[in-house]
């Protein structure tokens, strides 16, 4: 009897558990059931989590300690210790190759190359950063970008500004690939000038494509079909640039070298160990990542390439780290987000540190509604003005590049800082050009290259460059917010 009742108890529950995840879901406030049309039509839609966009890896953010714990040999004292927290994200496997730099530029070709033919031009990258006054490099000039054999290394030549185009390129056309497999819209190769796919133009509104199907619209009081909304989930979030604490975050790769919470060596490689070489047995003594030995020593001797790679090498090169990220050491260095201070880590935010933020917001006609998308079929912004900030207590002006480090506030009390104005900036306060190079273009990059020597394959090494600049060893990577949770499930 007592078998028969727990039998029957448990046959009760299960058959109760069945019936409610049959039913609707409801609010847990209010009692309403969700996707009603009934009750209004409030929707709330089925996720399973945010999907893992082209190219990229997670890594799952965390707490650890920014900055050198090592002696400075080039007396910067730019990257002084500070334990910060980043939120998980997303990050390129790889640096961006030149093939996927090259399906950019057709892209932009085929789309802006008739009418504006400029589009292209600003996309192009500078070949020519490959010349040297005392060497023979034309042949890298030449062919480095366009030769099939070049395809899968590091593109290079590419400035700050051309490096943050291509993430928004890149934004749109995973998105527009997203709504192509979901059924929404069709295949639309004749796109062009500013009849192209924008993610923000989409979701105002003012991109139709070739349509499908809409999605299902259960306002009663609607048309019964509706665009994709962010809510829905489909799409992704924006594909950008590392911030510099990411980056150097990622580069640690610390997941593979902790138990629990302890970390157990403290890295100032992408590796374990304080050498350079690898102690595997089948490949005892091998570089861990492409670098410049010495003076005049780019790869060893031949029959014995060390590193294999007299230049850049191919982008999954050499070991990953223990996020799965190639060349987090060498090959080339990598443009971030920040803008470059020598005191960044005395002033930074302790989570998710940055320093460029610039608040905009999406220019709106008279009527109050979203302005038209200009002519390449973007959205137009612009900076919160001051005048909206005056209650705020979490920022007060749009531009804060210079924020406790070039702004009036930190400056100097000397005569000639009493004549400034409070939008003097860190053009005055760096004397640039005269005894500093720092100003509010000046973007950090980060990792060693193919011809820097070992110290700058620590990953928390910084050096700056304007963003409008290139060179032969300066590469990028993309990443992206991952949204939810941390721990990746």
């Amino acid at each position: 009897m007592k078998y028969f009742s727990f039998f029957s108890f448990i046959t009760i529950i299960g058959f109760m558990l069945m019936m409610s995840s049959c039913n609707k879901q409801k609010s847990a406030t209010t009692g309403w059931e969700y996707n009603n049309p009934k009750n209004g039509g409030f929707q709330v839609a089925e996720y399973e989590g945010q999907i893992t966009g082209p190219g990229l890896v997670l890594v799952e953010g965390g707490t650890f300690t920014m900055g050198a714990n090592y002696d400075d040999p080039q007396y910067d004292w730019n990257n002084q210790p500070r334990r910060v927290t980043v939120k998980t994200f997303y990050m390129d496997e790889t640096e961006v190759a030149n093939v996927d730099y090259l399906e950019y530029l057709y892209w932009l070709n085929r789309v802006f190359g008739t009418d504006y033919p400029e589009v292209y031009e600003k996309a192009l990258p500078d070949t020519l950063v490959w010349r040297d006054r005392l060497a023979y490099n034309e042949p890298m000039v030449e062919l480095y970008l366009r030769h099939p054999a070049y395809h899968y290394y590091p593109v290079v030549g590419v400035t700050w500004v051309q490096a943050t185009d291509y993430c928004a390129w890149r934004t749109d056309r995973v998105n527009e690939m997203l709504l192509v497999q979901a059924g929404i819209l069709d295949l639309d190769p004749d796109q062009l000038n500013e009849n192209n796919f924008n993610t923000e133009a989409y979701l105002a509104g003012q991109y139709e494509g070739l349509v499908n199907r809409n999605m299902q619209d259960l306002n009663p009081n609607g048309t019964g079909e509706r665009r994709v909304r962010m809510e829905d989930g489909i799409l992704l979030p924006r594909y950008r640039l590392p911030t510099e604490a990411e980056w150097e975050f990622a580069a640690l790769g610390l997941i593979g070298n902790t138990i629990y919470e302890r970390v157990l060596d403290r890295r100032i490689y992408p590796w374990n160990s304080h050498v350079l070489r690898t102690d595997e047995k089948n490949y005892y003594g091998a570089f861990l990542g492409n670098h410049k030995r010495g003076a005049g020593d780019y790869a060893g001797v031949a029959g014995d390439l060390n590193d294999g790679a007299i230049g850049p090498a191919m982008v999954g090169s050499f070991w990953p780290n223990d996020y799965g990220l190639f060349n987090m050491a060498g090959n080339v260095s990598e443009w971030v987000m920040d803008v470059y201070r020598p005191l960044t880590s005395e002033d930074m935010a302790d989570l998710n540190p940055f320093r460029g933020n610039v608040f905009k917001r999406k220019v709106r006609d008279s009527e109050g509604l979203i302005a038209e998308k200009d002519e390449f079929g973007q959205l137009q912004y612009e900076e919160v003005p001051t005048e909206d900030l005056v209650d705020r207590r979490n920022y007060r002006k749009a531009n804060n590049i210079n924020y406790l480090d070039g702004d009036f506030q930190s400056t100097i009390n000397s005569e000639d800082w009493v004549r400034q104005t409070e939008d003097s900036g860190s053009s005055t306060m760096y004397d640039y050009s005269v005894t500093s190079m720092i100003n509010d273009h000046a973007r950090v990059y980060k990792g060693g290259s193919w011809r820097d020597n070992s110290y700058w394959m620590m990953p928390a090494t910084r050096r700056f460059l304007d963003e409008n600049h290139a060179t032969n060893y300066i590469g990028f990577r993309c990443a992206m917010d991952r949204v939810g949770s941390d721990d990746g499930y």
